[in-house]
């Protein structure tokens, strides 16, 4: 014989210890770990086209064995670990502030550019191909320091580029805005750029050479002054021929 109320107390006893499991299950599964999500900074305020500065390296007998005269901007990105973002640099060179060295071989010239006080070092090398009279850049490194003191100096380097491909004895031209990757950190921006590092006569650059993007840029505007000069032609044939037309509607009856 079941005691008056035992059924009560043994449903209880039952659901006590579920909705127990139920209330630390809930309690367990909401105490997650979670990592803050890493987000990407926009570049710092942009500061604008760089100034033009004029580089030289000379060779031992103090003879001028490269030139360049031209706007550089650096942009680097690096991974913030105290702002747990991204974040996008944008350096101009300052050409007053520059001090350029290097040196020059056969078949390798070296442009090196301090700024900084020294804590930037940017380093281009050309390489040159004898059988083909051709040059290029070839390699580039650069060494700096970034905001973050938790970073602290950031520093890349590739030596597989063919960039600013140019012919020995002539000068390599382009005033287009340029933007040349060297790492998926690291990019240069050229602006009205011109170089020499083979085959300098004096100290003064050789005829230039103009760059595809600048050919370019000409020949857009030549391909639209055709199309409107056609146009024009059109036109004016369409209404010469509309008017014959018009006048041999009123003939004397």
């Amino acid at each position: 014989m079941i005691p008056a109320g035992g059924q009560s107390w043994g449903a209880t006893g039952v659901m006590l210890p579920l909705i127990l499991a139920a209330v630390l299950h809930q309690s367990f599964a909401s105490v997650v770990l979670t990592t803050p999500a890493q987000t990407t900074a926009a570049p710092h305020k942009d500061p604008g086209r760089p100034e033009r500065g004029t580089y030289h390296v000379a060779n031992g007998n103090n003879t001028v064995c490269l030139l360049a005269y031209m706007g550089l901007q650096l942009n680097i990105t690096y991974n913030s670990t105290s702002q747990n973002k991204i974040v996008q640099e944008v350096v101009n060179i300052k050409p007053n502030v520059t001090l350029a060295s290097g040196s020059c071989e056969a078949e390798r010239a070296v442009l090196e550019l301090k700024t900084d006080a020294n804590k930037t070092v940017l380093t281009f090398v050309f390489t040159q191909n004898t059988t083909s009279s051709k040059y290029h850049l070839s390699e580039v490194s650069l060494t700096t320091t970034v905001p973050d003191p938790k970073v602290g100096n950031f520093s890349t380097k590739n030596s597989s580029l063919d960039f600013l491909q140019g012919t020995v004895g002539y000068s390599y031209m382009c005033r287009m805005e340029q933007t040349l990757t060297v790492s998926q950190n690291f990019s240069i921006s050229t602006f009205q750029v011109q170089l020499q590092p083979f085959g300098i006569s004096g100290d003064t650059f050789g005829a230039a050479v103009e760059c595809q993007l600048d050919e370019d840029g000409m020949l857009i505007p030549i391909i639209v002054g055709a199309a409107l000069a056609g146009l024009v032609l059109i036109v004016l044939l369409a209404y010469l021929i509309g008017r014959k037309r018009s006048h041999a509607g009123y003939q004397t009856i």
